[in-house]
């Protein structure tokens, strides 16, 4: 049947040559169009994977203006189509333009059907070549992941990873340091996941937004007349967590009031509610985490020292998203395809502006920030690429220089972090990593080698 053959777009105003061209392409379901108009309607309705294009088109038929608005136009609708431009109209000057603009091929007329032949086919396995291997990215994309839905490719993170993969099965108390937005829910979800609570509840309280009035009744619960308000008995975060994980994030906003009886759970495993006379067992694992530098806390005597040594029987730091290179523009890519997805699916990626901006930037709000930047852009993109425009990440930082560091330190902290930039943008093809940085793959070779970098 026609519908399971590839499409093929002719755009040609020759009515002989069309019937002609459409004749000799019988494994090819054929779609002819006369002018710039018809062709992009036919661009939009057919998606063909390859089109011909004759650059004298109405109402231009002696020049190429015509022809090359088609092919620009293809370039920005559908980037991934393969065109080959002929055209018997300054040849040489000709083919140079077409090609610098994203054509495929050139061929001059007068058409060779034979030759003409060969080249689409060509061109058509090129085109299934590229897009079996975009496939194959995106599943490599989605591999990258660690603790079940972390998305990195960092090394530093994949350490992070390790450890919270080995400490999980274990009962210890873990600690999570870190800026905001760097991930620790998701981490601490991942090593709830990991352990053998797995089946049971995990419960994340925020104990900075909520109120000192209400923390308590929050994590310990209350009896039915407890207080004003109190209509009816009702379990604490601790108690609804039993069999599971409780997650404390920023647990160095406990008040010291309540850090005591927090100690006394940790301690003898058992509660008290607000208002009750009852002690409760209960069989909950505690994952806190914090941006806030308890150790000085401590010292200042605002966070309990025995309090701590219970929290922190493991104590995993977890690296900004500037310290974990190539992850900025991988998150990148994960967080478009979801939200494309679900917001605005004709974005189909970033332009290189975009890519060269998440690239540069200092992320000072860390996952977070790439998250709600990328999703906004989206939503207000108007082209199938996010530019930095619509990323607004059109000032780039440029990144402050350490004096202190001799030229050939600088030089080999650069070449780090451009060979890892380069291997993000590329997905780990070893080839166009090369490409990208104007290198042999021999070399490229050589420097990972040199800087114990990994593909």
């Amino acid at each position: 049947m026609a519908n399971d053959k590839p499409k093929l777009l002719i755009v040609e105003d020759d009515e002989g040559l069309q019937a002609q061209l459409k004749w000799a392409y019988d494994d090819f379901d054929v779609v002819i169009a006369g002018t710039r108009e018809a062709a992009l309607a036919a661009l939009r309705a057919e998606t063909p994977s390859v089109v011909t294009l004759d650059l004298g088109l109405p109402p231009d038929p002696d020049g190429t203006s015509e022809g090359f608005a088609v092919l620009e136009a293809i370039m920005a609708m559908k980037p991934d189509t393969k065109v080959i431009v002929a055209s018997g109209h300054g040849a040489r000057e000709s083919a140079l333009d077409a090609i610098a603009k994203g054509a495929y091929d050139f061929y001059q007329k007068p058409v060779d059907i034979d030759t003409l032949g060969l080249i689409v086919q060509r061109a058509w396995r090129l085109h299934q070549i590229e897009r079996e291997n975009r496939r194959l990215a995106e599943k490599v994309g989605e591999d990258r992941t660690v603790l079940g839905s972390m998305v990195t490719a960092a090394p530093e993170m994949a350490k992070v990873a390790r450890t919270i993969e080995r400490v999980a099965p274990t009962g210890a108390s873990v600690m999570l340091l870190g800026a905001s937005g760097t991930g620790k829910e998701l981490l601490a979800r991942g090593l709830h996941e990991a352990s053998d609570r797995g089946k049971g509840a995990f419960i994340a309280i925020n104990c900075a937004a909520i109120p000192e009035s209400l923390l308590e009744s929050e994590l310990f619960g209350h009896e039915r007349g407890a207080f004003t308000g109190a209509v009816k008995t009702t379990e604490g975060k601790i108690e609804l967590a039993d069999g599971g994980t409780l997650f404390l994030d920023e647990v160095g906003d406990i008040p010291l009031a309540l850090q005591v009886k927090l100690l006394r759970f940790l301690q003898e495993r058992t509660i008290e509610r607000i208002g009750g006379r009852t002690l409760i067992s209960v069989n909950t694992r505690i994952v806190c985490a914090t941006h806030q530098d308890l150790e000085a806390m401590i010292a200042e005597g605002t966070f309990r020292e025995d309090l701590y040594y219970r929290l922190a029987e493991i104590v995993v730091k977890v690296p900004t998203l500037a310290e974990r290179p190539g992850d900025a523009i991988l998150l990148a890519k994960h967080f478009l395809a979801r939200f494309a997805a679900e917001m605005n699916p004709q974005v189909k990626g970033f332009a290189p502006d975009a890519l060269a901006a998440i690239d540069s930037w200092g992320w000072p709000g860390n996952v977070r920030e790439l998250e709600n930047r990328i999703k906004r852009a989206v939503i207000m993109a108007d082209a199938k690429l996010v530019s930095a425009e619509d990323l607004d990440l059109v000032q780039i930082d440029e990144e402050g220089a350490d004096l202190a560091l001799n030229l050939k330190t600088a030089r080999e902290q650069a070449d780090r972090r451009m060979i890892r930039q380069a291997l993000a943008r590329s997905e780990g093809n070893i080839s166009n990593t090369a490409k990208l940085l104007g290198i042999s793959r021999p070399t490229l070779y050589d420097l990972l080698k040199q800087y114990d970098l990994q593909a």
